[in-house]
């Protein structure tokens, strides 16, 4: 009986600690991984040249032309430095060298925590700013009015809601890259979700699931496949029609996953991955819900939530059309609660009490994005990144096509661990993965497949990416997370191998 009582006890370790435990062992590896670098290349805009960096040498200038990055083996066009498609250093072919090591000790993991919070203020700016959006509109009574009525409006109907929320994010995924923005959905969508029925676990697959295999299978997203593809040397439309073949299958997973799963819960909700957290669930997403009370659905709460809802394509559109980042899409959303704010008929100590009280229900999660980055600052400062690339991409090479590229997709998939960044990623590996595929006869947008589908098949359930930050905003355990996400993660990797086999079939020499 004390054996059992015991087990009954455990719970897996919070986001906190499991990112806690992975500084250490980064820190770790900078003991026991050599430190290394490749010379990087970047261009100045203001004076319009080449400026190479090499550990432990004065920078050097060349000029900005064809010639010089032929003399580098880049092959990339020169406008994509020129028009700023490309703004981050690219890693130079055959430029590794090993470096004296660069060790991390205990005295830096909180001063990496710290250093990794200051990085991602931006970030965590917005999800203030949004935390207390909800706040101010849930005072109204907005939300709760809104899904009565979806409530009944839907009734029977339930999973067109789930259907609807997964095609929007697959599209988001694979147009914008849509990922961190993704978080603004979650806290209005959960509530909506538990009333239909559901579990919060549903709500992460409709959208965390959906947008990040919509981002695996990119088809014209700027931040992962277009600058893959400007740093391997080819066009981004090289390869996007198994790209899309890819999507479809992709989605029809997902939308097919999640239709099997809800089913399951709706008829038995013990079914659910979460069901024993399902009380504390309805607590913290309901408490003020009351599906026996009249709400009155007036035209002041109405108008609010179509304000809510604004800014969502104001923000889809700044992402992709107007430059924007962290800061602009903070400053939209401000914008959009000052305005109701003012239309919300609240005092202005409610308004106040009522924004601060939903920003301070998002801390923790801003804390998770800052201790996220204090890993991957102690990877970059320990200067072991560039060695674990040029290992993996050692491995690869001469091997026969078919191996080579499933080998790449086993490379990317590690890889996506170390730099969860995927232009990041793109900019530091293309240059020096790309040019390998020339040696046995196959298409470089071939490589270019194998780095999306296996960073992503990683950043499903790499603590330093985003997946994290998605559970500690719903307080879903890591491990309800890797039962319920598992599956997808085979049929992704499923239909990208035998899609990368069918081109290097198709292509390859």
């Amino acid at each position: 009986m004390e054996t059992a009582n015991k087990k009954k006890s455990f719970s897996f370790p919070s986001a906190f600690t499991i990112l806690f435990f992975i500084l250490i062992i980064a820190v770790g590896l900078t003991w026991v991984i050599p430190s290394g670098s490749y010379s990087k290349l970047t261009y100045n805009m203001q004076d319009k040249v080449f400026i190479v960096k090499s550990y432990g040498e004065p920078d050097k200038t060349y000029p900005a032309t064809e010639k010089t990055l032929d003399e580098f083996n880049i092959k990339i066009k020169l406008t994509n430095f020129t028009e700023g498609v490309i703004k981050k250093p690219i890693a130079i072919p055959g430029s590794y060298q090993r470096i004296e090591q660069h060790h991390k000790g205990i005295q830096d993991i909180p001063v990496s925590m710290v250093e990794g919070t200051i990085e991602a203020v931006d970030v965590m700016v917005f999800i203030f700013v949004l935390g207390g959006m909800i706040g101010v509109i849930n005072r109204t009574g907005s939300f709760n009015a809104g899904l009565m009525a979806l409530a009944r409006k839907t009734k029977g109907n339930e999973f067109l809601i789930i259907f609807s929320v997964s095609i929007l994010m697959l599209l988001g995924g694979t147009t914008c890259g849509i990922e961190e923005e993704a978080v603004a959905f979650y806290p209005i969508l959960v509530p909506v979700f538990l009333a239909l029925g559901y579990d919060a676990i549903m709500c992460v697959g409709a959208i965390f699931l959906a947008a990040s295999m919509g981002t695996a299978f990119s088809t014209i997203n700027p931040f992962s496949v277009v600058i893959a593809s400007n740093a391997a040397g080819i066009q981004f439309t090289e390869g996007i029609g198994f790209r899309t073949l890819g999507l479809i299958l992709g989605g029809l997973c997902v939308i097919g996953y999640l239709y099997w799963y809800g089913k399951k819960v709706k008829a038995d909700p013990s079914f659910s991955y979460t069901y024993e957290d399902r009380e504390e669930f309805r607590q913290r997403y309901m408490k003020n819900f009351d599906p026996n009370a009249v709400i009155e659905f007036t035209f002041r709460r109405k108008l609010i939530l179509i304000l809510f809802c604004l800014a969502f394509p104001m923000m889809i559109w700044g992402v992709m059309a107007g430059g924007w980042w962290f800061p602009q899409m903070a400053a939209s959303f401000l914008s959009f609660t000052i305005v109701i704010m003012l239309i919300s008929g609240l005092k202005e100590k409610e308004i106040v009490d009522s924004f601060t009280e939903g920003a301070s229900e998002l801390v923790g999660v801003s804390l998770i994005i800052g201790l996220a980055r204090g890993v991957n600052l102690v990877l970059e400062q320990g200067m072991i990144s560039d060695t674990i690339l040029d290992y993996m991409s050692n491995l690869v090479s001469g091997m026969p096509g078919s191996l080579f590229i499933l080998g790449q997709l086993v490379v990317f998939i590690f890889l996506g661990l170390i730099v969860p960044s995927s232009s990041g990623l793109a900019v530091l590996s293309m240059p020096i993965m790309a040019p390998l595929a020339d040696a046995v006869g196959i298409p470089r947008d071939i490589v270019v497949s194998a780095y999306n589908w296996g960073q992503y098949a990683m950043l499903f359930l790499a603590p330093t990416g985003l997946v994290l930050v998605t559970l500690q905003m719903l307080h879903i355990p890591f491990n309800k997370w890797v039962k319920f996400v598992l599956p997808m993660i085979g049929c992704l990797l499923l239909i990208g191998s035998i899609l990368l086999l069918i081109q290097v079939s198709l292509y390859g020499s």
